[in-house]
């Protein structure tokens, strides 16, 4: 049995009643965290079983688990994020033990705020929430969704040393579409098809007015795997009434930039002379997208200029002016006119030619060898981002994406690849393009400062932080963004960079305001540490209280 709860002292076990209950020895958290280490070796899968056991950690000690999860972020964030959280979402009924967030059903309209009052905390900073439509690459999950939110909340804490007790999880159940998880006798949800009625939006209506009646107007509530229509009309009708951002439109966009910006300094040609294809035009490229318009803007290109340097490409084909398919009014600011013929992913790049091609399809290994090798004929130094998630829709390996251009691509994934040994015996660290470097710093810092709304200015300065970050020797380890060893750090700094940022532009509500910054949001970060339990005793000076013995 692990001892987790063996480093109170003997003094603590007397005063709360629980000596003789533990083992004699008094254990440190040092120790705690070798017998964990030693215990995480001996479990071989990922999934179910180490992901398990480490969501035990966090249900009984959740200060060791934060401080497992610190000391080897590297090894163990893939197992509470990306890649094995999806794996764990399609089975959540089935590794189930214990709630870790709330629970709101369509059922429960009209008492949505009874709900909130149920949960134990009251000073809630930050909710993340889901509706399970589109859980990663993996579709419509239903409540099983509430993994993603429970473990987004895990790196607030991890990465950005928010408080723990300060984060919300929720899944919102308004049913699923999935058929598999509706003749499960383990689903945990709604037995019924997805409500798409006028009494979603009611419900999801009343959760934000709820959210911020209970805990306030600058709670910050993001917005995670709702699906692409839901997650681009609830981020236009809530961004300016509360302090709200969707991580799969904002969040993954920053990360993209930071990625081009850092390929930028390795090609040394500016983002302005970049074309990029895009495979996939849902909200993830439709975010990137707009963001890279506005760093091109930024430079002086005109809106229009910058638009005509990107093009998607989905499961329809070439977004063009003649395609006889649909678009979505999200994405006509990318429809340009026909190129020519294009019958193929493979045509479309060897027609366009762009400089970086990236894919949010989630539809697994599209970028095919002919496209690889395409791209490594057409640039010097071709950009390759493989943003889909889990692993396995990844759109091609780090392996494919070096090998077949020589080693000259710069490439970056979601979801983590290990280093790859080319044919000269070059080793190249490939980046991962992950999320997690950009949401909890953001958060922290909307936290902090008070914002009320969240401006796409704030997710572009983000990613400018993030690839400033990322040293000359990373850049020519082939890396695009910092070591995830460092993701504390990289965590805090943004977030300072954000507060200058938001203080700067008149966006924070929260004064007076910090004169020094970066020791105000270091001073927040959440410590580890146990707290003792002993009350606070002290002698009176001078004041001697020893009894006297009568002489003899």
């Amino acid at each position: 049995m692990c001892p987790l709860g063996m480093a109170f002292t003997l003094q603590e076990r007397q005063m709360l009643g629980i000596h003789g209950l533990l083992p004699p020895k008094v254990e440190t958290q040092d120790t705690q965290i070798q017998f964990n280490s030693f215990s995480r070796s001996s479990i071989y899968s990922p999934f179910p079983h180490r992901y398990v056991y480490l969501m035990g950690i966090q249900e009984r000690n959740e200060r060791l688990f934060y401080r497992v999860l610190m000391e080897d972020i590297e090894e163990l964030m893939p197992i509470v994020y990306t890649p094995t959280v999806g794996l764990a979402c399609t089975q959540y009924g089935h590794i189930f033990r214990r709630p870790k967030g709330l629970f709101i059903s369509i059922r429960d309209r009209g008492h949505v705020r009874s709900i909130l009052d149920n949960w134990p905390e009251t000073n809630v900073a930050a909710v993340v929430v889901t509706d399970g439509e589109r859980i990663l690459g993996l579709g419509d999950l239903g409540v099983y969704g509430m993994g993603i939110p429970v473990g987004k909340l895990c790196l607030y804490t991890a990465c950005a040393g928010i408080r723990p007790e300060r984060c919300l999880p929720v899944a919102i159940d308004v049913g699923t579409d999935n058929e598999t998880l509706l003749k499960d006798p383990l689903y945990m949800g709604l037995y019924q098809k997805r409500d798409r009625s006028q009494a979603y939006d009611d419900l999801i209506d009343e959760f934000m007015e709820a959210v911020v009646e209970k805990y306030g107007q600058d709670t910050l509530i993001q917005f995670e795997d709702f699906g692409n229509h839901n997650a681009f009309r609830f981020l236009r009708k809530y961004r300016e009434k509360y302090c709200t951002f969707n991580d799969d439109i904002q969040g993954t966009a920053s990360v993209a930039l930071a990625g081009l910006l850092a390929a930028q300094r390795a090609i040394g040609k500016p983002i302005t002379e970049h074309r990029v294809l895009f495979l996939g035009a849902g909200e993830a490229a439709l975010g990137i997208a707009n963001l890279i318009v506005m760093a091109m803007m930024e430079t002086g290109m005109t809106q229009a200029d910058a638009r005509k340097r990107i093009w998607m490409y989905d499961k329809h084909g070439l977004l063009v002016k003649v395609c006889v398919c649909e678009t979505d009014s999200n994405q006509e600011a990318f429809v340009h006119d026909s190129p020519g013929s294009v019958q193929s992913f493979l045509d479309a790049v060897n027609t366009i030619k762009p400089t970086a091609i990236i894919g949010v399809s989630g539809a697994g290994r599209l970028f095919t060898h002919d496209v690889l090798k395409s791209m490594g004929t057409l640039n010097e130094r071709p950009i390759i981002f493989a943003l889909s998630n889990p692993t396995t829709k990844a759109e091609c390996t780090a392996e494919d994406a070096y090998t077949l251009t020589d080693g000259r691509c710069l490439f970056a994934s979601g979801s983590p690849f290990g280093p790859v040994t080319l044919s000269d015996g070059r080793v190249i660290t490939p980046g991962q393009g992950n999320n997690a470097y950009i949401f909890p710093g953001v958060a922290l810092a909307v936290i902090l400062s008070g914002v009320r709304h969240i401006s796409d200015t704030v997710f572009l300065e983000a990613a400018k932080t993030l690839a400033e970050q990322l040293t000359d020797k990373e850049l020519e380890e082939g890396r695009l963004y910092p070591p995830l060893s460092n993701i504390r750090e990289v965590s805090v700094q943004m977030a300072v960079k954000v507060v200058e940022y938001v203080y700067a532009k008149g966006m924070a509500f929260r004064y007076p305001e910090p004169v020094d910054k970066n020791a105000f949001v270091r001073a927040t970060v959440w410590d580890t540490n146990y707290d003792s339990f002993l009350p606070d005793t002290y002698d009176w000076p001078g004041v001697s209280f020893t009894p006297k013995t009568d002489s003899k």
